[in-house]
């Protein structure tokens, strides 16, 4: 029995990603825009239950209710918590933090994902790649603006460090998920990402749901968080179905091009994603990027970059090698 050939659509595949790019940075400013008025948990609940509907569907097509099978479930739960804190850090963060910045912070979670190989997969990191993650983290370091006084910054620092919590958070998560995409299938992985957002949200909800701990609150992450679960106007509604409807959409888009297309290709293109994020900051909330933040996702980008390029030159050296 022969196996069926590789499909190899680079063009499909790029413009896959950036329509997933695209739709996670309206979800993004979706979020955003929600953070005055509803509870994180409320928003997290209504996105979930929304994707956990669509990507069911998905699951038909990659071989029915078998494939929510899995010999890892505490694995599984593990990283789903991985990403609420993730999410829950980043959409924290952006209810005060101008979401390009957030954005450009979140976006070193490449350069973390090179540092936690090392300890859970055993790779190696070179100079090269040692030289990229440090520039990159100059770029956090310099949008952290440590020389400035604290009144002045958009945030107080510990905001401001959320960005980088939610990258970690998701750096972890992705390099777990290097052990798990073997046996799991996507859909299932997004399936189980789902339920344990609502499983989360409704235990958040029961505790803090009538918001009863925000009695003298006045940050604003803080009030995002904890603040009373409310029935949605009319035209919120719209946007929390946009929400549910956006992560379906990232789910399938990122799964179909990883399946038609080689890693490598794709990856810079990800990198879209932080341009769309400055671009509808600037647009709705009119929010421009500083000199520091400028300075700071030039380095990020950078270094991300950087490490990417490397990793490409060494599996090819590898191929050149095993194939000599």
């Amino acid at each position: 029995m022969t196996s069926a050939p590789r499909i190899n659509k680079p063009a499909a595949g790029i413009a896959l990603v950036l329509a997933a790019m695209l739709s996670m940075s309206i979800n993004d400013a979706l979020v955003k825009s929600l953070s005055g008025d509803y509870p994180l948990h409320q928003v997290i609940f209504t996105r979930a239950l929304i994707g956990l509907a669509l990507c069911l569907v998905f699951v038909q097509f990659e071989g029915g209710w078998s494939i929510l099978k899995t010999r890892q479930p505490g694995l599984h739960v593990f990283r789903g918590l991985l990403i609420v804190i993730a999410n829950s850090s980043f959409f924290a963060a952006i209810a005060v933090v101008p979401l390009g910045e957030a954005t450009a912070i979140f976006f070193a979670a490449p350069l973390l994902i090179t540092l936690f190989s090392v300890p859970v997969l055993g790779e190696r990191i070179g100079p090269v790649r040692l030289a990229a993650v440090l520039t990159g983290f100059a770029g956090v370091l310099i949008m952290q603006r440590p020389w400035a006084d604290a009144g002045t910054l958009d945030a107080s620092r510990i905001v401001l460090l959320l960005p980088l919590l939610a990258a970690s958070a998701y750096a972890l998560q992705q390099v777990i998920t290097r052990r798990l995409g073997l046996d799991s299938k996507a859909s299932a992985m997004a399936v189980y990402i789902q339920f344990i957002f609502l499983v989360v949200s409704i235990l958040v909800g029961a505790v803090a749901g009538d918001g009863r701990f925000t009695d003298g609150l006045e940050n604003p992450s803080l009030l995002f968080l904890l603040r009373p679960w409310i029935w949605p106007e009319t035209l919120d509604i719209w946007r929390f179905l946009a929400l549910g409807t956006n992560i379906a959409i990232v789910s399938y888009c990122i799964s179909a091009a990883y399946r038609m297309t080689d890693a490598g290709i794709l990856a810079p293109f990800e990198y879209a994603g932080l341009m769309m994020a400055v671009f509808w900051g600037w647009v709705i909330w009119g929010e421009i990027p500083g000199p520091e933040v400028a300075a700071g996702i030039v380095l990020i980008v950078a270094g991300g970059l950087a490490v990417y390029f490397r990793e490409r030159h060494l599996e090819a050296r590898l191929k050149r090698e095993e194939s000599a």
